[in-house]
């Protein structure tokens, strides 16, 4: 892992959070892996067959584990700033965990597969409805034939909430998209400053 050792720095003055949400199996721990510097803290678990009537497996038929509170992994700016990222699970019997994750949270990505859409909409209402900063990110899996304007469109998302297309798999994919979502944070600071 890289980084698996590295500590936290002595000069580090300013800590900032992100939330990665999302639908069950869109991804999330697999980014938070990606841009993570250190080894990540994850909680997932193998799913039983006691599961099998409450994980709907349609899409992600080869998923053997699930995360059952949060993933957890950090980047260092630079020599004052760290950046910690939190993956929230998707299941709709964790989302109680959500509003804890988005405390304090500079913003938020939500993570989506076009295979199971439906399943974002419901991270998406949230974040509207809390005026939380978020973009949307399509995790492309290899076998998606949707361009980034069905996507937007499938998903009814306002014109000023930026959609891009990554590869949780790629750290450079990954870190991308929180580059996204820092522009459009700064953008809403910058608007809201005039």
């Amino acid at each position: 892992m890289p980084g698996a050792a590295a500590p936290l720095p002595a000069t580090t003055e300013q800590a900032l959070k992100i939330t990665v949400v999302g639908g069950f199996g869109v991804g999330k721990t697999t980014l938070v892996r990606s841009v993570s510097e250190i080894r990540p803290l994850d909680t997932e678990e193998t799913m039983t067959r006691a599961g099998t009537a409450v994980d709907d497996l349609a899409g992600v038929e080869g998923k053997r584990a699930t995360t059952v509170a949060f993933d957890f992994g950090r980047i260092t700016l630079d020599a004052t700033s760290v950046l910690y990222v939190f993956g929230a699970p998707g299941q709709e019997r964790f989302w109680f965990l959500w509003d804890r994750l988005f405390a304090g949270s500079l913003g938020a990505v939500v993570l989506v597969d076009t295979r199971r859409l439906e399943d974002s909409w419901y991270a998406i209402d949230r974040l509207e409805a809390q005026g939380t900063p978020f973009v949307v990110a399509h995790n492309d899996f290899g076998e998606s034939s949707h361009d980034i304007d069905e996507v937007r469109a499938a998903l009814d998302l306002d014109p000023a909430v930026p959609l891009v297309r990554c590869d949780a798999r790629e750290r450079g994919s990954a870190k991308q998209v929180l580059i996204a979502l820092v522009r459009h944070v700064r953008s809403l600071v910058m608007e809201g400053s005039r």
